[in-house]
């Protein structure tokens, strides 16, 4: 009997302590195992910011300003970033179109959708693209910057580091107090103030432009064709009929709780297994795309608009996308167009608000013709 009470006095104990145990790991470090079978990387795509974007990492303490100091402040900003920046190097010296050139591209937002109609009367589905306060922020000439930022999977890295230079486009300036002293470092030189958005073109040597240079829509002309890469609209997880368009199943004759799934995946046997690429459910969206050889219909230079063909423009309306020229062989440019930009003091007369393609039907023109 003696024994019997010690051992339960022993295993009593001995559940305690392992509750005790349990408790402490549970307030102190709050462990919690999640399994997942045969799945060591989770799919969702992680926004990974290179190496020199520098991320703001302070918080945003409230000051209490007064009025008068929050407009004297507002006064000094102002003061230092609207004044042209002087140039500490020599001016880059414009060079020479030639076939095979590669000319900067521009960062737009996209606005929406709109139709136009072509002179024989047909219509066309156009998405409209504004190119938002572009400016250059930095030049590098080829051999001297280095690619920082650890590249996607199916993104193909540069294979000649000499033939190109590197550009870096900013767009959509914005308050400096909101950013970090080192971020604002990126476009003291420049004399620009802090951008939201900062892109990375690959130009060749002859297409440098000078840091603090605007971009406008006029960069690209009506009538050619460009390329448009931006982030398709996130859709989380879907099932296949949504994300890869299965018609389903029958909704009537004997069909129980199958509607929607996606009936047989692949075979039994030897090799019975899911092949790699089956088309099943899983996350949708939010992958960068690029939309190539889009034709450029219109032109506004007075709002930075660029009317580009069809819907199929990615991402949702307001997202941020880059326009460049296209790399299709048959659809390159063939004559010069404004190199490395266009500039406005280079223009006699002044650019007209609406520019065109030659097959658009403008609203002004006459309908009926009498020959």
């Amino acid at each position: 009997m003696a024994a019997l009470f010690t051992s339960g006095m022993a295993s009593a104990v001995l559940v305690r302590a392992c509750r005790a145990t349990r408790n402490f790991l549970n307030e102190s470090y709050d462990a919690s195992i999640k399994q997942v079978r045969g799945k060591s990387v989770m799919n969702h795509p992680k926004l990974r910011y290179p190496t020199w974007l520098l991320k703001k990492e302070r918080a945003a303490y409230p000051e209490n300003l007064t009025p008068e100091n929050k407009s004297f402040i507002d006064e000094v900003v102002r003061d230092r970033y609207t004044v042209p920046s002087p140039l500490r190097e020599a001016p880059l010296s414009r060079g020479e179109w030639a076939p095979g050139v590669k000319r900067t591209g521009v960062i737009a937002r996209k606005i929406g959708c709109y139709p136009m109609w072509l002179k024989d009367g047909s219509k066309i589905n156009t998405t409209l693209l504004q190119v938002v306060d572009n400016h250059v922020v930095s030049y590098q000439p080829p051999g001297e910057f280095v690619m920082t930022d650890r590249p996607h999977r199916k993104r193909r890295p540069v294979k000649d580091t000499m033939k190109y230079g590197c550009l870096l486009v900013g767009a959509e300036s914005t308050d400096p107090r909101n950013f970090t002293k080192e971020y604002c470092g990126l476009f003291s030189e420049s004399g620009l103030m802090p951008k939201k958005v900062i892109t990375r073109f690959y130009v060749s040597p002859q297409a440098a432009i000078q840091p603090g240079t605007p971009l406008h829509a006029s960069h690209f002309q009506p009538g050619q064709f460009v390329d448009v890469s931006g982030k398709t609209i996130y859709r989380g997880f879907q099932g296949v009929m949504k994300r890869w368009g299965f018609s389903g199943m029958p909704a009537s004759h004997g069909v129980t709780k199958t509607h929607r799934r996606p009936g047989n995946i692949g075979g039994g046997g030897e090799k019975g297994r899911v092949w790699p690429g089956t088309k099943m459910p899983g996350h949708m969206g939010n992958r960068l795309r690029t939309n190539r050889g889009l034709k450029v219909w219109r032109i506004n230079t007075k709002y930075n608009v660029i009317w580009v063909q069809g819907f199929g423009v990615p991402g949702e309306t307001n997202s941020i996308v880059h326009i460049y020229d296209t790399i299709l062989p048959l659809r390159r440019l063939k004559e010069a167009p404004p190199f490395p930009t266009f500039y406005p003091e280079d223009m006699s007369e002044p650019q007209p608000e609406e520019i065109y393609a030659d097959e658009v039907y403008q609203f002004g023109f006459p309908s009926i013709k009498f020959q």
